[in-house]
């Protein structure tokens, strides 16, 4: 993987959180959360071309191609704000109570999008949380919320059925599985002796689910039938988010001490064995920067480098190389 460019993202400052992508206007969206604000890059250009300003702690954000709607979280008054995508003009807030965080549109493609909001946040324990979800061309709630005992980190939509993966780290550091259809609960999953899991990934076809940890740094791969611990393998720090490369057969994972750590994975080949990822290396990046976006239509990893002395903020593009 090497480091194709490096766009700047301006006078930016503090933590940048969440990315999602405009692939049609080729446009990359950045929740600079420090910031207030959100970062519009012209990919085709390789610009950041304008900023929205006046957001309270934006981390996650979405957007929806059918309708045409961005949506940002806020983690400062828990609402969701709506934007038309052809020129950004606000449209309407959704208040869902604390800590707005991440979006992740529904696999069916009907507009549907999930945000999962609530709790202390930050993975820790206190008030119930919830994953709501919102249309996205009303900005309004489609059903109950479903509630979770604590802050949802990640989370990750099943395809083929009604389940949801959800990180809670404020519950025992525990995988919370959801029937998005019945709203509520039916499963916990654990991987004992580990803590602050955080970022996530789904393998439905080969039937797997990555889940990373901070303490101590490691790489869960979870059976998704049952929640099995397949293998535990260690990982870079401060991890914030993961990817799967179903080109490559491979995972990045992006973390905070400053490297993307990449696995060569089988891809739920048959037997055990097979099912475990393997270490391939890592490709330095900067400290702080342990979010970003992987990109497969446009085959690119895009990773946000918070500002440090003597380098500005930007977004790193990251091209993998071809798959064999």
């Amino acid at each position: 993987m090497q480091v194709e460019a490096k766009i700047p993202l301006g006078d930016v400052h503090g933590r940048i959180d969440h990315l999602a992508v405009d692939l049609a206007r080729r446009r990359l969206f950045v929740a600079e959360l420090g910031n207030n604000s959100l970062g519009v890059v012209d990919l085709a250009a390789g610009v950041t071309a304008r900023r929205i300003r006046g957001l309270r702690e934006p981390q996650g954000v979405a957007y929806v191609p059918g309708a045409d709607i961005l949506l940002v979280a806020n983690a400062g008054d828990g609402t969701v704000e709506r934007y038309r995508g052809a020129d950004l003009v606000p449209l309407s807030r959704t208040l869902l109570g604390a800590d707005a965080d991440n979006l992740r549109p529904n696999p069916a493609d009907d507009g549907l999008v999930w945000v999962g909001h609530g709790g202390a946040g930050h993975g820790a324990a206190g008030a119930q949380g919830g994953l709501t979800a919102l249309d996205a061309a009303t900005g309004q709630s489609v059903a109950a919320t479903i509630p979770l005992p604590a802050h949802p980190e990640s989370f990750q939509l099943e395809t083929a059925g009604a389940r949801a993966f959800v990180n809670i780290p404020g519950a025992g550091d525990a995988v919370a599985i959801l029937d998005r259809a019945a709203r509520r609960q039916v499963a916990t999953w654990l991987v004992p002796g580990f803590r602050a899991n955080f970022p996530m990934a789904l393998d439905e076809r080969g039937g797997r689910l990555f889940v990373g940890f901070r303490g101590p740094p490691t790489l869960g791969v979870l059976d998704l039938t049952n929640g099995v611990v397949l293998a535990r393998l260690p990982l870079c720090g401060d991890v914030d988010d993961i990817f799967l490369d179903a080109r490559r057969h491979r995972l990045y994972a992006i973390c905070g001490e400053g490297v993307v750590e990449a696995f060569e994975d089988p891809g739920g080949a048959q037997g055990e064995t097979a099912r475990i990822p393997r270490h391939l290396g890592r490709v330095p990046t900067a400290v702080g920067a342990r979010t970003g976006l992987f990109v497969p239509e446009l085959d690119r990893l895009f990773v946000a480098v918070r500002a440090a002395p003597g380098e500005a903020a930007a977004v790193w593009v990251l091209r993998p190389e071809p798959p064999p």
